[in-house]
């Protein structure tokens, strides 16, 4: 049986790692060993960042909540507190939204959760 050197499936392959390291710098982009590497480091990168994504916009939606209380004389903990007894429903991405864009409309919840 005569030996396989590479042909179709080989070559599919490789392609489809130099496809995925387009745009990368140097023989990233150029050289299969390299690229290999590159687009594996890079994949690692994209799981751990989709994650780590969700804590960092969690993160900003707080301190965007917080900042638009304290000019209303409140903090970020006492109205978190006051807002899940008043059984109001609203996650943290919406009242970061309606902070941000429409701040009447937020100083109006903050009165119903304060009285």
């Amino acid at each position: 049986m005569p030996r396989a050197k590479g042909g179709f499936k080989t070559r599919r392959r490789r392609k489809k790692i130099l496809e995925r390291a387009k745009g990368f710098y140097g023989a990233k982009s150029r050289l299969y060993r390299i690229a290999t590497e590159a687009v594996d480091k890079a994949m690692q990168y994209s799981y751990r960042d989709r994650r780590a994504k969700k804590r960092e916009f969690r993160s900003l939606w707080i301190i965007r909540i917080n900042a638009a209380l304290r000019a209303l004389g409140m903090t970020y903990s006492q109205f978190m507190s006051k807002i899940k007894k008043a059984n109001i429903a609203l996650n943290r991405k919406t009242l970061a939204d309606m902070a941000y864009n429409d701040p009447a409309a937020f100083n109006k919840l903050v009165e119903k959760v304060k009285s």
